[in-house]
C-alpha cells in the first residue's frame, strides 16, 4: 500500500531535483543539462538586479500574507460553526453547500469569476448598487486583484479545509462539555476552554504546513485571471517562472527564480516549525 506513494514522491519529486541544476547553467536542450555550460550564480544576480524583483517578491509576499490572515482562519470558523448546529440535515446539506466550489474545475472557477467582476456581471452590480462603483470591469483594477483573489480562494477552498477541523473536534471528550455546563460555562466559554484548545496542535500542524507553501501561490489562477494592465499587483513569482520559462524559453533563468522561491519556503517552514515547539510544544518534527 506504501510502495504507490513512495514511487509517486520518488518520480515526480525527488527525481527532478536533478535537474534544478540548470539554474546554474545556460542550459540549451542541444547540449543537455550535463553539456550546458556552468554560469554559477549568474542567473540569480541577474534576477536580483533586474527591475521586477521587487514587484514580484512583494506581490507574492502580500497575497500570502493576506491569504494566511484571511483564509487560514476561515476553515476553523466554518468547523466551529458547524459543530454548533443540531440539526443534522441542515448541518450535512451545509456542508455539501460549502465543499462544492473546491471540486470544480479552476478555469470554470475563474470564467465564473470574471463573468461576476465583469462590468455588468453579479458583483459589479451590487458595488456599482451600494458602494458606487463606476461600473468597470474590477479584474480591470490593479487594486482590486488582490481582494479578488483572496476572496475567491476563501470561497473556493474553506469547505473542503474545514474536514480535517471538524474531524480533530470529533476527537474531543464529551465529558467535558457536560462538565462545563454543569459549572455554568456559556457556549462561546466552552468553545474558548474546550474546543479551541482541543483542536489546537491540528491547528499548529496545519499553520506550519502552511507557511512552508507560503510563497508558492498558484500559478494557474493568477495567469487565468491578470492582464497586462494589473501586471503591477498581480504579477507573482510562479507566473513570471511560467513566462520566463514556457513562454521566453528562459529555462535557466527561470529555473533559478524558481529555486529561489523554494528555498525561502523551505527557511519559512524551517523557523516556523522552531517557533511553534518552543511556543506550543507542537511541531513537525
Amino acid at each position: 500500500m506504501v510502495l504507490p506513494v513512495l514511487a509517486f514522491y520518488l518520480l515526480f519529486h525527488y527525481a527532478p531535483m536533478y535537474g534544478a541544476i540548470i539554474a546554474f547553467k545556460n542550459y540549451t536542450p542541444m547540449k543537455g543539462i550535463l553539456g550546458s555550460e556552468w554560469v554559477g550564480l549568474a542567473h540569480f544576480q541577474n534576477f536580483f538586479s533586474s527591475y521586477y524583483f521587487w514587484r514580484i517578491f512583494k506581490n507574492t509576499l502580500l497575497i500570502s500574507l493576506y491569504s494566511l490572515c484571511f483564509e487560514f482562519p476561515m476553515p476553523i470558523l466554518l468547523a466551529l460553526l458547524l459543530n454548533e448546529v443540531k440539526n443534522k440535515t441542515f448541518k450535512k446539506t451545509a456542508q455539501s453547500i460549502a465543499y462544492m466550489p473546491y471540486f470544480i474545475s479552476m478555469i470554470v472557477i475563474c470564467g465564473m469569476i470574471k463573468d461576476f467582476t465583469n462590468s455588468g456581471g453579479f458583483l459589479n452590480t451590487l458595488a456599482m448598487t451600494y458602494f458606487g462603483g463606476d461600473g468597470q470591469a474590477m479584474l480591470q483594477k490593479p487594486e482590486l486583484f488582490r481582494t479578488i483573489y483572496v476572496l475567491s480562494e476563501i470561497w473556493q477552498r474553506i469547505g473542503w479545509e474545514s474536514i480535517i477541523y471538524m474531524a480533530a473536534l470529533t476527537g474531543i471528550d464529551q465529558e467535558q462539555y457536560e462538565a462545563a455546563r454543569i459549572d455554568g460555562a456559556s457556549r462561546l466559554q466552552q468553545i474558548w476552554r474546550i474546543t479551541l484548545p482541543g483542536i489546537l496542535p491540528v491547528i499548529v500542524i496545519m499553520f506550519i504546513l502552511r507557511m512552508g507553501n507560503l510563497l508558492n501561490v498558484g500559478f494557474e489562477k493568477i495567469i487565468l485571471l491578470y492582464n497586462s494592465v494589473t501586471y503591477e499587483t498581480a504579477d507573482v513569482i510562479s507566473s513570471f517562472v511560467y513566462r520566463k520559462g514556457l513562454l521566453e524559453f528562459n529555462w535557466s533563468y527561470s529555473s533559478a527564480v524558481g529555486l529561489f522561491n523554494s528555498v525561502l519556503n523551505l527557511v519559512l517552514l524551517i523557523v516556523a516549525n522552531r517557533i511553534s515547539k518552543k511556543v506550543t510544544e507542537n511541531s513537525l518534527w
